[in-house]
C-alpha cells in the first residue's frame, strides 16, 4: 500500500479525494488546505491528517505521492518542493503559469525520475483513446483539416470576479477551457507550432478572455481551427469535441461518442464504407469508483498503477502539460501582436 496525500481542497480536490479514498491500493494519509472550515469537516469526519502549511505536511508525513489541485499560481512552489522531497506529484491543468517555471520542474522531475503527471482528464475518456488509435493507424490517409472545439456556461452573466476572471490565476477561457482542446490537439493529431488569427474574446467577464478562436497549424503542417466559448448557455456542460478530416475520410469524436466515415471500407478494422458510429459505453475504461465520470477515476488509477509499477507514464506527463502551457503562451503573445498591428 502507497502513501498518498492531496493539497488544495476545492471542487476538483475533494473530488481526487473522493477518488484516492476508495482506492484500496493506496492509503490517504493528509490533507492540506488554507481553509479552516474544510479541514474541520475532515479532523470532524475522517482519521486523516489535516495540515493548513503544505511544507510542514511534506516534512512531517513519508508520503510516496501528492496530488495538488490548488489555483495555477500555487502549482510552481508546490511541485517543486514535492519532487525535492523525491515524491511522486500529479499536479491538475494547467501546468503552470510560465514557461520557465515549468521547465525547471520538468528538468527536475526528470532528474528525479520520478512519477509525473498532470490533470488532462479527456485522455482517459475512451473514445478518445479510440480517435488517437485510428489516426495513428493512418486510416484517414493524408489530414486534410481539423477542428478542436470546446463549449460551455461558466460565464453567462457580468458579475464579480473569482480566480477564474484573473488570468495571473489561471483564469479565463484559455487556460481553463481551451488548455484542454489543444492538449488533445497535441497528444492525438500533432503538436501545435504556429498560429495565427487569434481572437481572444471578453463577453461578459472583464479582464479575462471568454472566448478564444485560433488558426493552428502542427508540426507536420497539417492546419486547422480552434473555436471555445465558456459563454454558451445552449450547453448544460463542458462539451469538447475534436474533428479530423482525411483524404479517406473524418472522424468526428467527443466524449460520447465517435462517428467514422470512411470513403472505402476498412476490413482490418471492422469499418463499412460510409458511417460508423461507436459510443462510449463500448469504449470506456473500467473503473471500480465512478464519480463525475470514469475519466477522473481512470487517470488516478493509472497514476498510482505508475508509481506501483515503476511504469514511464505516457500519458499527461509535465513534459505534455509544458507543451500544452507554450502553446498557450503562443496564442496570448500572437493576440498582443494583432492588437499592436
Amino acid at each position: 500500500m502507497i502513501r498518498g496525500a492531496i493539497i488544495g481542497l476545492g471542487k476538483m480536490g475533494l473530488s481526487h479525494t473522493a477518488i484516492i479514498g476508495a482506492n484500496p491500493k493506496v492509503k490517504l494519509a493528509a490533507v492540506c488546505d488554507t481553509s479552516s472550515l474544510v479541514l474541520s469537516a475532515f479532523k470532524k469526519f475522517s482519521q486523516i491528517k489535516t495540515y493548513s502549511d503544505y511544507s510542514k505536511m511534506l516534512d512531517e508525513e513519508p508520503l510516496d505521492f501528492v496530488v495538488i489541485a490548488t489555483p495555477t499560481k500555487f502549482h510552481y512552489p508546490i511541485v517543486k518542493s514535492a519532487l525535492e522531497r523525491g515524491i511522486h506529484t500529479f499536479c491538475e491543468k494547467p501546468f503552470s503559469l510560465t514557461v520557465k517555471e515549468g521547465e525547471e520542474l520538468v528538468a527536475l522531475v526528470n532528474q528525479k525520475g520520478l512519477v509525473n503527471q498532470v490533470g488532462y482528464h479527456n485522455h482517459f475518456i475512451g473514445t478518445f483513446r479510440e480517435l488517437r488509435r485510428l489516426i495513428q493507424t493512418g486510416i484517414l490517409g493524408e489530414l486534410t483539416h481539423f477542428t478542436g472545439e470546446a463549449y460551455g456556461p461558466v460565464v453567462t452573466r457580468e458579475k464579480g470576479g473569482t480566480w477564474r476572471s484573473k488570468p495571473e490565476e489561471g483564469g479565463g477561457c484559455l487556460y481553463d477551457y481551451a488548455s484542454h482542446v489543444l492538449n488533445l490537439i497535441q497528444e492525438i493529431i500533432g503538436r501545435p507550432v504556429k498560429s495565427s488569427g487569434i481572437l481572444l474574446k471578453s463577453i461578459y467577464s472583464k479582464g479575462v478572455d471568454d472566448a478564444v478562436y485560433a488558426l493552428l497549424t502542427l508540426n507536420d503542417g497539417t492546419s486547422g481551427v480552434l473555436s471555445v466559448n465558456w459563454s454558451d448557455e445552449t450547453y448544460r456542460k463542458m462539451s469538447t469535441s475534436i474533428t479530423v478530416m482525411g483524404k479517406k475520410g473524418k472522424l468526428i469524436c467527443d466524449a460520447t461518442e465517435l462517428k467514422i466515415y470512411l470513403k472505402e471500407a476498412a476490413p482490418h478494422e471492422g469499418l463499412d464504407k460510409g458511417w460508423t458510429t461507436k459510443y462510449i459505453t463500448d469504449l470506456a475504461i473500467p473503473v471500480d469508483f465512478y464519480l463525475r465520470g470514469e475519466e477522473y477515476s481512470a487517470q488516478l488509477d493509472y497514476f498510482v498503477d505508475s508509481i506501483i509499477n515503476r511504469n514511464k507514464a505516457e500519458y499527461n506527463t509535465f513534459e505534455q502539460g509544458l507543451y500544452t502551457d507554450k502553446v498557450i503562451e503562443m496564442l496570448i503573445d500572437n493576440s498582443k501582436n494583432n492588437h499592436h498591428g
